[in-house]
């Protein structure tokens, strides 16, 4: 089995959906849409488009769960106060909050039709430092990364320029198949 590095895994960017940072949410989704569907289907689907800038540097990324938020105008509301973006709430909890706040409380088809109009640089989510990895830096530096920041995928560097993204799907994916390899070799009888 060949070595396992970030530039083997990764995703070059050149495969990965991308929109500029003029396109509207609707633009994002339908582009995301048709990278799911063109995409090699041995591997897993993307879910997330990324941002670039007119000089074509990556600026954002728009996933799958920014445009459910960017849908509903309130959670950037609840984001802004204090103790609101923790995990872990308890179900009830989540349940008062979308009552509270009259969450979702517009039809469907209107809060979608608004994403014709609401631009990508607007509900983007700008990577942090910690969501950037060298082209060369080892796998367990990443692994680390997206393990301790929570993150989903990493922009990943050669310089100042995005070369790819390492996405948490097929870094598992890969550790998966070592560990079923383990186990095949466990099992042999010597």
């Amino acid at each position: 089995m060949k070595e396992l590095t970030i530039e083997t895994l990764m995703v070059p960017l050149a495969e990965y959906a991308t929109v500029g940072e003029n396109a509207t949410l609707f633009d994002a989704v339908i582009t995301l849409e048709k990278a799911q569907a063109d995409f090699d289907h041995t591997r897993y689907r993307h879910r997330a488009v990324l941002v670039v800038a007119a000089d074509g540097h990556v600026v954002g990324k728009i996933s799958q769960l920014d445009a459910l938020k960017a849908l509903e105008p309130k959670y950037s509301e609840m984001a802004s106060q204090k103790g609101i973006q923790n995990f872990g709430f308890s179900k009830s909890f989540t349940v008062s909050l979308l009552k509270s706040y009259g969450m979702w409380s517009t039809p469907l088809t209107d809060l979608c039709r608004k994403a014709m109009d609401i631009k990508v640089r607007e509900v983007m989510h700008r990577p942090s430092e910690g969501e950037f990895v060298e082209e060369e830096a080892s796998l367990d530096q990443a692994v680390h990364q997206l393990v301790m920041g929570h993150h989903q995928s990493l922009l990943v560097a050669k310089g100042d320029k995005i070369t790819g993204i390492l996405r948490l799907t097929d870094v598992f994916s890969a550790v998966f198949h070592v560990m079923k390899a383990c186990q095949t070799e466990r099992s042999t009888p010597s």
